[in-house]
């Protein structure tokens, strides 16, 4: 494990005690964890499903996915985010698999899915292209590859030491993440999000959306 890469795990071990007080990271106002609910169910198979929840963080998502009747794996490369996805999921009475990894390589084995989840993550991979390769090779033929990410405003807190070697670090525009996805998948669409502003628990000034794509 390179300096960088141990920084980074854990930057985001020490993160998790207070990770859900974002909004929308820990979804606890009802028209939050609605509006992503909506989406979720407007970006998924409306038949169970399998799903790879890929920097699942403590599991927010991946609960609305399993309460909506969908077969998840989520995997993080912090253990404490993963300890808190696993209680999360156990007291809402609701399974799923969670596992310590990283998310650029999950460690799945063979198994491939008709949806891989990716929320947020591609900012902090040192190796960004390569993740999304990696993503579209665990999809079955009729799957979907689903980007939530953005182009960051700066917020004065520091990231981890070494972060501005990161290649995406700050985060990625979409016209710029789709045409990185594009050459892997068979077709793809957008959709602008920072104007919903129920799914961020207020109004955002930066660059937020969706990148759906089908393989």
């Amino acid at each position: 494990m390179s300096d960088l890469t141990s920084a980074i795990t854990g930057y985001w071990d020490d993160a998790a005690p207070t990770f859900d007080e974002e909004p929308d990271h820990g979804l606890r106002a009802d028209r939050t964890r609605a509006a992503w609910d909506r989406r979720l169910r407007a970006w998924t198979p409306a038949h169970p499903a399998d799903v790879l929840d890929v920097g699942c963080g403590t599991g927010s998502l991946s609960l609305l996915l399993a309460a909506a009747g969908h077969r998840v794996t989520g995997v993080d490369v912090a253990p404490r985010m993963i300890e808190q996805a696993r209680a999360k999921l156990s007291s809402a009475g609701l399974a799923a698999r969670f596992l310590v990894g990283d998310a650029a390589a999950p460690p799945t084995g063979d198994d491939r899915f008709d949806v891989v989840l990716c929320r947020h993550l591609v900012w902090t991979l040192p190796d960004p292209r390569a993740a999304l390769r990696e993503w579209a090779g665990r999809l079955r033929p009729s799957g979907r590859l689903v980007l939530v990410e953005g182009r960051w405003r700066e917020t004065g807190q520091p990231y981890v030491e070494g972060a501005g070697s990161l290649p995406w670090n700050g985060g990625l525009g979409a016209a710029d993440l789709a045409a990185a996805v594009r050459p892997l998948v068979a077709d793809l669409r957008v959709e602008p999000l920072s104007d919903d502003a129920d799914l961020w628990g207020g109004s955002v000034d930066d660059e937020r959306y969706a990148i759906i794509a089908y393989a």
